[in-house]
């Protein structure tokens, strides 16, 4: 094997070192993680698709959220912050408003919802992320 590629070479020690210690990543593959807003959107859309469609468990859907905060460095995590609110502020009133045009819909069997299982969003409050500049 050629010197050049013994460094990319992922043996069993060196994969445990890097599982154990977190450094395998840092050394070899850095992360850049991007926060802005179709970044952030995506991320959610993508989680919200994986539950819809079962794909994911919510416990699974919180380490994944959980594992991406990790990778955003702190300087950005103002900006995530403000970015996933707003996303999920947004994606709330989104499904709020289906909700409750569904239950006012002639023959839409099914009433055994209402929108009040929803949490309330505030994006019309000037507190919310969504109102700032």
């Amino acid at each position: 094997m050629p010197p050049s590629t013994k460094l990319l070479e992922i043996t069993p020690r060196r994969l445990a070192y890097g599982l154990l210690n977190g450094l395998y990543g840092a050394l070899y593959m850095p992360q850049e993680l991007s926060v802005s807003y179709q970044a952030v959107k995506t991320k959610v859309h993508r989680l919200m698709d994986a539950a819809v469609e079962g794909a994911k468990t919510e416990s699974e859907i919180e380490e994944c959220i959980a594992r991406w905060w990790c990778l955003v460095q702190p300087a950005d995590r103002a900006v995530a912050r403000k970015y996933l609110l707003t996303v999920m502020e947004r994606s709330n009133a989104t499904l709020k408003a289906i909700a409750t045009t569904l239950a006012e819909l002639d023959g839409f069997a099914g009433s055994d919802f209402a929108p009040e299982t929803l949490p309330n969003s505030n994006v019309h409050s000037p507190n919310s992320p969504v109102n700032r500049a």
